[in-house]
């Protein structure tokens, strides 16, 4: 009987990575796309009553998903306390398993707030991508005996899933700033030929020599050359 769990969960597993793809092919918020993962997991592992993901930065880390409130608030006295499985998750890059003894030993900050939301073991792993550790994914259960290796092997498959739903996101938000920086850019260079084009008509002068008194006005001003054109275009519009 114990033979068939596992295969069982891994279809469960396995269909809810593929929705997870789905959401991510629908265009979705990445808030979205981790609570979708965070919910699947939920499903999958059946101890984990609750899950969240910790997501660090530079800034510092912060609960990016959850299926409950109850466990962002545990996440952030964690995050306040500077200590707890999901932050040593993160800083060692193993899985960590822990019991409510275990909490009140090592994280007792931690370990106060879990007990408030009843919550008597956890289950954190890593999310690395190319090297950088991005985060973690939480799993929160009432019953102190929950999380065996099997549990821990499933979650690897997540952990990949969320580092490479959370990268994709980052990518995606970078493209989005390089396309408005080349947006704004065309715009500029489009603003400058025409300011140009105007002091070769009023002048009789070249492209170069227009363009050099349009970057001497810059300096002069200590103005971007963009505002300069504008400004010299918007005196040509002005009635």
């Amino acid at each position: 009987m114990q033979e068939h769990v596992p295969a069982g969960q891994l279809d469960e597993a396995t269909e809810a990575l593929e929705e997870l793809a789905g959401v991510l092919a629908d265009d979705q918020s990445m808030e979205d796309a981790l609570r979708q993962l965070a919910e699947s997991v939920s499903r999958v592992i059946p101890d984990a009553e609750d899950v969240s993901v910790t997501v660090v930065t530079p800034e510092g880390a912060s609960t990016a998903a959850a299926t409950d409130e109850r466990v962002v608030a545990i996440d952030t006295d964690q995050y306040a306390a500077g200590n707890g499985p999901c932050l040593e998750a993160a800083r060692t890059r193993r899985p960590v398993r822990a019991t409510r003894e275990d909490g009140r030993r090592r994280w007792p900050e931690f370990a106060r707030a879990a007990e408030r939301a009843d919550v008597c073991a956890y289950l954190s792993a890593p999310l690395v991508i190319d090297d950088d550790v991005i985060g973690s994914l939480n799993l929160y259960s009432s019953r102190e005996s929950a999380f065996d290796p099997f549990d821990e092997a499933l979650l690897r498959l997540f952990t990949t899933a969320a580092s490479t739903t959370i990268t994709g996101f980052r990518r995606y938000d970078r493209s989005r700033a390089l396309i408005r920086h080349l947006q704004t850019a065309l715009g500029s260079r489009a603003e400058i030929d025409q300011a140009k084009g105007v002091l070769m008509a009023a002048h009789g002068i070249g492209d170069s020599e227009a363009f050099a008194r349009l970057v001497a006005e810059s300096q002069r001003h200590n103005t971007k050359l963009r505002d300069v054109a504008r400004n010299l275009l918007a005196s040509v519009r002005r009635p």
